[in-house]
């Protein structure tokens, strides 16, 4: 059975996940937005083995805690190689905000579309969805149910489409294409705010009608 952390992180409150293998104790760990050293710490406390670190894309926000993480843990990181460019100015970005990110460590690993991931006996499918962000991926986790979705699809809304290199038309035919398909239980875990149901977004929200 799979264990799930939500941690809100950094100064946008972005949320970053832990997904655990209960069977093996293996984890990967999801768009450290901030603070790598307690992210770090989570995994020893449980006893955890880091396997992955996975990004749905590079906005600065989502990978502010990369630089320590992969310091004290050395597990790879992997990005779709049309998110490296926003990765490598991330930080540039972030003082553009008055913020003050690190800079960040370049992917290990890149992502591409229909790849899976196994994270112990869990396998997490990568579904490709640029709009939001060049090389904007999620993370499936089929067998239970549940979507990392980045920064695509929220609670009554969707990703902002306003910011260099994104682009409506092409969020929505992410949305279309890759998450409207999935089954209506299916648990919506974002980059910001709460979780949200794929069922309920369906019906109720106004960006889907």
């Amino acid at each position: 059975m799979p264990k799930i952390m939500q941690l809100p992180l950094g100064a946008l409150q972005t949320n970053c996940y832990i997904l655990a293998c209960e069977e093996t104790n293996k984890a990967a760990i999801i768009d450290p937005g901030w603070n790598g050293r307690l992210l770090a710490d989570t995994i020893k406390e449980n006893g955890w083995e880091l396997l992955h670190i996975l990004l749905t894309h590079s906005h600065f926000d989502h990978v502010g805690g990369l630089k320590e993480l992969k310091e004290l843990t050395n597990a790879p990181i992997h990005l779709h190689p049309d998110g490296e460019l926003m990765l490598t100015h991330s930080h540039e970005v972030a003082k553009m905000y008055d913020l003050h990110y690190p800079i960040a460590p370049a992917a290990d690993h890149p992502l591409q579309a229909g790849q899976t991931i196994a994270v112990g006996s869990l396998n997490l499918d990568v579904l490709y969805t640029p709009g939001h962000a060049p090389g904007h991926v999620c993370f499936y986790l089929k067998e239970h149910d549940v979507l990392f979705d980045g920064d695509v699809l929220f609670q009554n809304s969707i990703g902002r489409t306003d910011l260099p290199g994104s682009d409506y038309n092409t969020l929505m035919e992410s949305i279309a294409n890759e998450i409207l398909p999935l089954p209506d239980k299916t648990h919506i875990l974002s980059g910001h705010g709460a979780a949200t149901i794929l069922g309920t977004e369906r019906q109720n929200n106004p960006f889907l009608h």
